[in-house]
């Protein structure tokens, strides 16, 4: 599964320092839907049109090694990167949000894109998130995924391990 940054990951703002340093926004509640992805055995990457320092930090955070930046052609990445990984663009999926995006995300077997993508991307999408870019979208395709594996609630199992419950009557 690849994704967009700017207007997936991001809100789509822009923001440079004086400095001219860019800078970015990024969701915790989506980089851990990420982790749960990657967890479940499905490989992420990363493919902008953009070069961001801020990206690559992000990446790295997450433990998301494939992450492709600046690049023009997203289709011939993506199809180099299933090549590698001897998969086909039936057994990927990409999320994105402008028309730069469209031939992958129709090419793909799973698209998904944010209410702010361009009409012509809501148009081509298997899914369009309810949450907005760069507020949760993200997280709701990495746990739409695995449900569609039956993979969500081993993914959330930990965190209703026994011994974590709250204790009756205490406060809130």
């Amino acid at each position: 599964m690849a994704f967009d940054v700017d207007g997936i990951m991001t809100d789509g703002t822009l923001y440079f320092s004086s400095q001219g340093d860019e800078m970015k926004a990024f969701n915790t509640l989506d980089g851990h839907g990420l982790k749960m992805l990657a967890s479940s055995g499905v490989v992420l990457a990363i493919i902008t049109g953009r070069r961001s320092r801020a990206v690559e930090l992000r990446a790295e955070n997450l433990g998301i090694e494939l992450l492709l930046q600046g690049i023009e052609d997203k289709h011939a990445a993506m199809k180099t990167l299933l090549e590698k990984h001897s998969l086909d663009f039936a057994e990927a999926g990409y999320m994105g949000d402008d028309v730069v995006d469209l031939p992958l995300l129709r090419a793909c077997g799973f698209s998904a894109g944010v209410p702010s993508a361009h009409a012509l991307v809501h148009q081509h999408v298997d899914y369009l998130t309810r949450a907005a870019a760069g507020k949760g979208a993200v997280r709701e395709v990495c746990e739409l995924i695995l449900l569609s594996q039956g993979k969500l609630d081993a993914a959330l199992a930990p965190y209703l391990a026994p011994g974590l419950e709250r204790q009756q009557g205490a406060s809130k």
